[in-house]
């Protein structure tokens, strides 16, 4: 009785080991399992953006672009309407790449007021399209608009054929408001939208087609992330953009119902006018990222320079 005894303990105590060993297995893959997920989601989500990306600047390695469909050498004039004379490289003393100062490496330093054109060919750098045009523009900037700017209209980016009021797409820090309002326009033809071409003081619609942020999260030695969306334009059914800042939607657009009518090959992302500051990481793809995606853009460890080789 005692030898069965003692073999039935032993015997159960076996089947109690098999059974916490059972669930400790089991509990190791429920855990990793939404790990997992959460990783492949992760890299699903990087590789969309990576299929999206059509240029990419650092500065991290100069001031050419690390990735481009188009040409990836920057270029700059006296002003736009002396594109046609522009040189190869940056040719401002005021603007150079500051080491170590970036969002993640180093980034564009504009010492002081710009007014010279630096630019990047659009044309396949940007997707354009003359129908069903979509896109996103991505940056980050650091610095404080009410101390740093001088007065007047600072556009830290722009993307046009022309003028800021002709198929453009751009933001700007406002003229004369403290806190200096943070704004997106997106404005097709000018003869399709402002036939008269009337100023904007005198073009009432003109503020009503803005994204306007009157308290923009800016301020010196801290990035703030810009991100601004555009779909459906040159489409059937009018289109729209979209504002973000810091992975945050600000607005989005009244309908865009004029065409954008560009000559490709004079069409530039413009950088910089009138701007004083830290620039950095500037990306462009060719669709509208969604509200996720925008965050997965803010939040990546080491810039959009892991979305591509």
């Amino acid at each position: 009785m005692i030898l069965h005894r003692n073999g039935a303990i032993h015997s159960a105590a076996r089947r109690l080991s098999y059974q916490r060993i059972l669930l400790a297995a089991i509990g190791i893959v429920v855990i990793a399992f939404p790990i997992a997920t959460a990783v492949r989601g992760e890299g699903n989500a990087n590789a969309e953006l990576k299929q999206a990306l059509t240029f990419h600047a650092s500065f991290d390695k100069g001031v050419d672009a690390d990735f481009g469909l188009g040409n990836k050498s920057i270029f700059t004039a006296e002003s736009y309407k002396a594109r046609d004379n522009a040189k190869l490289g940056l040719h401002n003393p005021d603007v150079s790449v500051a080491a170590g100062k970036g969002r993640y490496g180093s980034a564009l330093e504009f010492r002081a007021k710009n007014t010279a054109a630096i630019f990047y060919h659009a044309e396949k750098n940007v997707d354009y399209r003359q129908r069903d045009w979509n896109g996103t523009v991505s940056f980050w900037l650091n610095l404080d608009p009410n101390q740093d700017l001088a007065p007047g209209f600072c556009d830290p980016i722009q993307v046009t054929d022309t003028e800021y009021n002709d198929a453009a797409l751009w933001v700007d820090f406002s003229k004369d408001e403290r806190p200096r309002h943070f704004r997106l326009g997106v404005f097709g033809d000018l003869l399709a939208w402002n036939p008269n071409k009337l100023s904007p003081d005198k073009f009432p619609n003109f503020n009503r087609r803005l994204i306007t942020v009157t308290e923009p999260p800016f301020a010196r030695g801290m990035w703030t992330h810009i991100a601004f969306t555009f779909s459906g334009l040159n489409a059937e059914q009018p289109g729209s953009a979209k504002l973000y800042l810091n992975g945050k939607l600000q607005g989005t657009t009244e309908p865009i119902k004029e065409p954008f009518t560009w000559d490709i090959s004079r069409a530039a992302i413009r950088l910089g006018l009138n701007y004083t500051g830290l620039f950095d990481e500037l990306s462009v793809f060719n669709r509208a990222l969604t509200d996720t995606e925008i965050r997965t853009l803010y939040g990546l460890d080491s810039g959009v320079s892991t979305l591509h080789p």
